[in-house]
């Protein structure tokens, strides 16, 4: 399949699910640092344990920068036990915080004012974030044009015959943000008139609300409502196609 109708699919898979369901209110979380505490806290978990996780590190005063570099780690780790991999995780928080400190004083604001490939290659080069954890830091926590893929995105690409199983993440990752940034301007149009909230992962919160760029909105809008496919239609085993808004997108047989 020739890139150009790879891009011309993704767009109108896009149109498909936000005019069925509507905005999906990603990322929940009420700060940056909040944004990218759930970033490492969901690796390999559900986000049912990251709420819990987060709910505890709130209750003990624990949720910011200060909190994390000032607490033992014992005591991290005890606070997000139901996140599962809680001691590795608790030394990434450690060392996330480290490298802020060293690198960016500390400051957020500092740090995502970096262009966005150099910040992206420097949280790489950290232990415990990959390039879906570092897209997440960089999209939903600093506002980069920065596209997120998961294994949901995979397997709905694979099965509608857009990318082959071998596809690696940045051919996926630059296939989406080309395809997105071309149709961005209707799109975000389109968003902000739609009334529909049909099928929303998540009630509004500060950082699912806050000011974006157009193309930013567009990313974080396609990751979420990827999700919601891959969760309700799109299962690893016994997929619910018939039922799914990209049903029609399918390559037909034979």
């Amino acid at each position: 399949m020739e890139t150009a109708s790879q891009g011309k699919i993704i767009r109108d898979c896009y149109e498909a699910l936000f005019h069925a369901w509507g905005p999906q209110h990603w990322w929940p979380a009420r700060t940056r640092f909040e944004v990218i505490l759930g970033a490492y806290l969901t690796q390999n978990t559900s986000w049912i344990n990251v709420e819990h996780a987060l709910r505890r590190l709130r209750s003990a005063g624990v949720l910011g920068v200060a909190g994390i570099r000032r607490t033992p780690l014992p005591e991290i780790e005890s606070l997000i036990r139901s996140a599962g991999h809680f001691r590795q995780k608790a030394r990434r928080l450690k060392t996330f915080v480290a490298f802020l400190d060293e690198r960016f004083g500390g400051s957020l604001n500092r740090m995502f004012a970096q262009p966005t490939e150099k910040l992206r290659s420097e949280l790489l080069a950290l232990n415990g974030i990959g390039p879906e954890t570092a897209g997440s830091i960089l999209l939903y926590a600093g506002n980069h044009p920065v596209f997120v893929v998961d294994a949901y995105t995979r397997r709905i690409l694979e099965r509608h015959g857009i990318v082959t199983a071998n596809a690696r993440y940045e051919e996926i990752r630059l296939l989406f943000e080309r395809a997105l940034a071309s149709g961005a301007p209707t799109t975000v149009v389109r968003a902000k008139l739609t009334k529909v909230e049909i099928n929303t992962a998540h009630r509004p919160s500060p950082m699912s609300t806050s000011r974006r760029s157009a193309l930013v909105q567009i990313y974080n809008e396609m990751h979420g409502l990827i999700v919601g496919v891959g969760k309700q239609y799109c299962l690893k085993s016994h997929p619910r196609c018939d039922e799914c808004p990209l049903q029609r997108f399918l390559p037909k047989a034979g």
